[in-house]
Order: C-alpha cells, then sequence, then structure tokens
C-alpha cells in the first residue's frame, strides 16, 4: 500500500540568513536514510558554509539562481537548470541574486548532520 504523508517539516538550515527547508522523505520526516527529499527556499545573498559530503546531491531549480562553488571554479544553476553534486566533493551553495532561489535537492543516501562534513565556521 502506498503512503501518505501529510506534510513536510521545516528543517532548520546553515548559513548566514534563514532559508526555508521543508523535507518530504527523509531522515526527519519519513524516516528514510536510503533518500532525502527537500523543497527548498533561500533569499537573496544567503550562503551556507561549505561541505564535502558522503551523498551524492541532485539539485533541480525552479525559480531564481543557484550558485555552486566547487574546487576549481563555480557555476550558476538558473531556473529550469540542474546539478549534480558528487560525494566527496567539496561544494558551496549560496543564492547571491536579489531575488534568491527555489529549488529541489535530492540527496542519496539521506542528508544527515553526521555525513555533511561543513567546513568549521
Amino acid at each position: 500500500m502506498p503512503t501518505l504523508l501529510e506534510k513536510p517539516t521545516r528543517i532548520e538550515a546553515a548559513g548566514n540568513k534563514p532559508k526555508l527547508i521543508d523535507e518530504y522523505f527523509g531522515r526527519v520526516n519519513s524516516a528514510s536514510t536510503a533518500v532525502s527529499i527537500a523543497h527548498m527556499r533561500s533569499p537573496g545573498g544567503w550562503v551556507e558554509p561549505g561541505q564535502t559530503p558522503e551523498f551524492d546531491e541532485y539539485t533541480v531549480v525552479l525559480k531564481g539562481a543557484l550558485q555552486v562553488d566547487f574546487s576549481g571554479g563555480s557555476m550558476t544553476v538558473a531556473a529550469g537548470q540542474a546539478v549534480l553534486t558528487q560525494a566527496g566533493e567539496w561544494v558551496r551553495y549560496s543564492t547571491p541574486g536579489e531575488e534568491g532561489a527555489e529549488y529541489i535537492a535530492v540527496c542519496l543516501p539521506a542528508f544527515s548532520l553526521g555525513t555533511v562534513h561543513r567546513d568549521p565556521a
């Protein structure tokens, strides 16, 4: 039988400004360790700490633009585009544009604070 999730769980985000994370599937909302799927909304000027996660992250930008810094460069991912960051590579996400960004993030295996490995503050 299919499992209905009535609503997502709001998760506290890392970064210099408040960002909304609504987890639909993952360790918190569905007790899933296999995958996490979250709807993200970050304001203009938001920057999170760099990280070297143990999971692949698939990101689809719905509105605005997401900047992705990585070892050796950076890229801008605009609405309608997607990016894959692979486990073990250093990455930092931000939304420097005035309008911020809205996007869906899928992590395999599921996101966890123990496997994200954020840079020291």
